[in-house]
């Protein structure tokens, strides 16, 4: 666990930790627009791609193996990123560090199902939802830090460069700790590579106009997005046909339980709003309040703080509240959220960032009771042989919703900028109200999923009424 989940950090880190970095790197490489959003999206492309399949290949032939082949070629990019002198060496190197996190990731929930049994998950999986929240959040902070110590000209290259050390350490440490899977128990069923393709091929489709949404002008991108959903369409009646014989991708049948696909849908909508809150809220106070990298990273560590507490407790105490944690959780997001735009309100000008400090902490809060708790009770229901796969899925709902909410969000936050003259507070609070808009709806399915648990509850109580007493 302990390798996985600082192979996990380090890989989900490398999201948000490039954010503070992009005026050095245009500055260094001479980047264009375009070229800054490939460095910053590519990766979250390449990421969501190979998910799904990469969840499949572990489940399917050993884990550890998948594991580590993903780490070694994270490390080797991660070097070629910080080398790089050139805006296209650069890029490149970025999409292969996503496609290589896209391999770890789904070893990492894959190996809590495999190594605990649903009773002790809690703990682990609030773990990694600790981990989730806080690479997100302290990626800006982290990479202040080395530009402030390495300067705004180098500093940007050792935001690459020290993944090196620590993967190398990691694909050691993995060798030694993590259980390889016998032959007797490889499964050497198809690995579906047809359904492999329509799904990569559709979530490029999708992903491809909103994380271009700013640099594609024009309506016709959004003629990628129709015809990524029409062969996601095609996807799903493949893999049912294909079920019919053989083990498919995805399961579908995993999405009829209740818990996972409420579960899944909270995932995606959560994520659609929290993950903007760094991109608008980062630039905001670096362009519009002119904080310098490192304190644009510390104005928002508030908010990791709180998600790393609250998602370690979240975890230890999942199982006893269940669904109902997760509706707490996201309220009291909505809650920080909407105390931030107060903040920003009521103070303006640059002491604006400190005095969000508090509400960015009750957010943090909850944001750590949502991820780990939604996690583990997403997974609890499926079969430790499909916990590869199932977990990608998740991991895979995420991004989506990532890249649609930083789709939706920044536009609504630049055509807001645009339109009130370079008003950041404007902006920023605008974009805020849709973030809070996106996190409400997410409390509306964890709501649903409540409501429907206690009358599945309330049925089941009424039919052991209605049996007749057995006499001993």
């Amino acid at each position: 666990m302990s390798v996985a989940l600082v192979v996990g950090f380090m890989t989900l880190l490398d999201v948000s930790i490039v954010n503070v970095a992009l005026p050095s790197i245009r500055a260094d490489l001479d980047l264009s627009s375009g070229g800054l959003q490939w460095v910053l999206s590519g990766y979250a492309l390449t990421f969501g791609l190979l998910l799904v399949p990469a969840g499949r290949f572990g489940d399917a032939r050993g884990r550890r193996n998948v594991f580590i082949a993903g780490l070694a070629v994270f490390t080797l990019a991660s070097a070629a990123a910080g080398l790089a002198t050139s805006a296209i060496w650069l890029i490149v190197a970025r999409l292969v560090q996503g496609a290589a996190a896209g391999v770890v990731n789904p070893q990492v929930s894959g190996l809590i199902q495999q190594l605990f049994r649903p009773a002790e998950r809690g703990r682990p999986f609030g773990l990694l939802g600790a981990t989730i929240g806080i690479s997100t959040a302290v990626g800006p902070l982290l990479g202040g830090l080395l530009i402030q110590v390495f300067g705004a000209e180098t500093g940007w290259r050792w935001i690459f460069f020290i993944n090196v050390p620590i993967g190398a350490a990691a694909i050691l440490l993995s060798y030694k700790w993590i259980p390889a899977r016998r032959e007797d128990q490889r499964r050497h069923e198809s690995l579906d590579p047809v359904g492999v393709v329509l799904l990569g091929v559709a979530i490029l489709l999708i992903l491809l106009p909103l994380v271009e949404e700013r640099e594609w002008q024009g309506p016709a991108k959004w003629l990628l997005l129709v015809a990524g959903l029409v062969l996601l369409g095609g996807f799903l009646a493949w893999e049912r046909r294909y079920a019919r014989r053989e083990t498919p991708l995805i399961e579908l049948n995993l999405f009829r339980v209740r818990s996972y696909g409420l579960g899944a849908l909270i995932g995606l909508l959560y994520f659609a709003g929290f993950t903007t809150l760094f991109f608008i809220y980062t630039l905001y106070l670096q362009n519009g309040l002119r904080y310098s990298a490192l304190l644009a990273g510390l104005a928002i560590t508030p908010f990791a703080l709180g998600s790393a507490g609250a998602a370690a407790l979240g975890g230890r105490i999942v199982n006893r509240y269940g669904r109902p944690l997760v509706a707490v959780g996201l309220a009291l997001v909505a809650t920080g959220l909407a105390g931030t735009v107060l903040a920003l309100d009521l103070v303006p000008g640059t002491n604006g960032g400190w005095a969000a400090a508090l509400p960015l902490l009750v957010a943090g809060l909850g944001s750590g009771l949502v991820i780990s708790p939604n996690q583990t009770l997403t997974l609890a229901e499926v079969p430790v042989e499909r916990a590869g796969s199932a977990g990608a899925v998740l991991q895979t709902g995420q991004r989506i919703g990532t890249a649609v909410g930083i789709a939706v969000v920044g536009a609504v936050f630049f055509n807001r900028l645009a339109s009130t003259d370079d008003d950041w507070s404007s902006a920023l609070r605008t974009a805020l109200l849709v973030t809070i808009g996106l996190v409400l709806v997410a409390l509306v399915a964890a709501l649903a999923d409540v409501v429907a648990a206690r009358r599945a509850a309330a049925h089941e109580d009424q039919a052991a009424d209605r049996e007749p007493q057995r006499v001993g």
